[in-house]
């Protein structure tokens, strides 16, 4: 026969749940610049797509290839021009980053590999409603390399990444900081 004892437990007083504020978001760019940023090697593998991102300190703009990155020069200029002729691109915002990828726009027969294809002066990514992006431009693709324009709002802090992709591809990242931190 199995006998059952009850037993009470003493029980802690509950106060209601308070809501904490979320911590801000640590913005840590300070170890990014506004100078040249560059890798000389050039590339066979060509640009692909252009797409772009928004997060909590930067904007994004990812350049997907179809092999493995190499070389890349970024630089704030004046001006951005189509390699070959020197006619000047408009790339709208208030500064404008140059970004040449030392990678081909077209396979070894010429034909276009950016998808969809575009032609010198023409978007290539929607950057409407980002802080701190405000176009993003196809300039041309001449002896091996492809040149964009990148309009900011103003001269802010960037970095360069290069990161494999998926499928054997490489991509070459632009992180453009919403300010000085």
């Amino acid at each position: 026969m199995l006998a059952c004892t009850a037993v009470t437990l003493p029980v802690a007083a509950v106060s209601p749940a308070t809501s904490v504020p979320a911590a801000a978001t640590q913005c840590d760019t300070t170890s990014w610049g506004s100078t040249v940023e560059r890798v000389d090697e050039m590339g066979r593998a060509p640009l692909t797509t252009v797409r772009t991102g928004r997060h909590d300190c930067f904007d994004r703009v990812v350049y997907s290839l179809a092999g493995p990155a190499a070389g890349y020069y970024v630089e704030y200029v004046d001006q951005v021009t189509q390699d070959g002729s020197g006619t000047v691109i408009p790339v709208p915002g208030d500064a404008r980053l140059l970004v040449r990828l030392h990678h081909p726009a077209h396979d070894d027969a010429g034909a276009p590999t950016l998808v969809p294809p575009a032609t010198a002066g023409q978007p290539v990514a929607d950057v409407t409603g980002y802080p701190t992006l405000r176009s993003v431009v196809f300039a041309g693709s001449f002896e091996g390399d492809t040149v964009l324009g990148v309009g900011v709002r103003a001269r802010l802090p960037f970095r360069v990444l290069v990161l494999d992709g998926p499928d054997g591809g490489g991509r070459l990242v632009v992180d453009v900081a919403h300010s000085w931190s």
